[in-house]
């Protein structure tokens, strides 16, 4: 995306829900109007890039014992959890109960093909970036369809999740979001949770000047394998994290535990069970609950 300028700023409407159908107030969203390639393009604001890092402290390794094991927590396991200078969160199936790409491609008629390709790049099976364009490019939401999506479909929140953060915060630990979904869709789930929009590391959806769809921003790093792994590699290198951790449900959360990155991945398994990356888990839980209780 180098080279956009000129920025003009529209709004987006918004709203949130927790999972028990409580509405909040609505929230805002704001598109950037840029250049590319002689074209026009709307895009949210990002963060500004980090650095890459070379790896510092070694991830705990997860049990090879198999994945009846990892429901109970070891004593190392607690104790990383419990002393954590910051924790990322998936989004989809994790902070929230759905796949926000699959939610979205149902409102617009092509619910199950997406779904489909879900199963398919959340379980490892084919690259991230090409699941991800695959997926886009079957139902191509224009910049209407997003907002009227988003008005109709406010984000429904995983039980528990709101506790789990606030006490984390209370504790002064940092909270992120890190996911292969949408800024647009993840803003306001930021908003419901306290996370500053900083915090947030997710994929862009471009559209052209009259609001139809271009694709999306190839440069942001969870658009491909292994972004997940480093944007928390870069958020650590930036801040100087002794401990973090990271949970999520799928492969590509999974891979954030390596060198220079989380420390501790915890597989939640209350919305989608993936076995495949709970046996790899150093945690596996299926309530947000067991992660409160670890922390009193």
């Amino acid at each position: 995306m180098e080279g956009l300028v000129n920025s003009r700023i529209i709004p987006i409407r918004t709203s949130c829900r927790r999972h028990y159908s409580v509405f909040l107030p609505t929230f805002s969203l704001q598109l950037r109007n840029k250049n590319l390639n002689k074209g026009q393009v709307w895009m949210m604001r990002r963060p500004k890039s980090l650095d890459s890092v070379a790896a510092s402290i070694q991830p705990l390794e997860a049990s090879t014992t198999g994945n009846t094991d990892n429901r109970q927590p070891s004593k190392e396991v607690l104790e990383l959890w419990r002393s954590a200078d910051a924790v990322c969160f998936d989004v989809d199936s994790t902070v929230c109960v759905d796949e926000g790409i699959d939610e979205l491609a149902e409102f617009c008629g092509a619910g199950k093909a997406v779904a489909e390709w879900t199963a398919r790049a959340m379980g490892g099976s084919v690259p991230f970036e090409e699941a991800l364009s695959a997926r886009l490019s079957l139902f191509k939401p224009s910049l209407t369809q997003v907002q009227d999506f988003l008005d109709k479909r406010p984000p429904r929140i995983s039980p528990g999740i709101e506790e789990l953060v606030k006490k984390l915060m209370a504790r002064n630990t940092e909270v992120y979001l890190i996911s292969g979904g949408f800024r647009q869709m993840i803003n306001p789930v930021a908003s419901i949770l306290g996370i500053p929009q900083e915090n947030i590391f997710a994929n862009q959806l471009l559209f052209g000047s009259s609001g139809e769809f271009l694709g999306f921003d190839a440069n942001e790093p969870t658009s491909r394998s292994g972004g997940k792994a480093t944007a928390v590699q870069q958020i650590r290198k930036v801040k100087g994290y002794k401990a973090l951790v990271m949970i999520g449900d799928g492969a590509t959360d999974l891979e954030a535990r390596k060198p220079g990155g989380a420390n501790l991945f915890i597989c939640y398994a209350g919305v989608q069970h993936r076995e495949s990356v709970a046996a790899k888990a150093n945690w596996l839980v299926f309530s947000f609950t067991d992660l409160i209780t670890a922390l009193e």
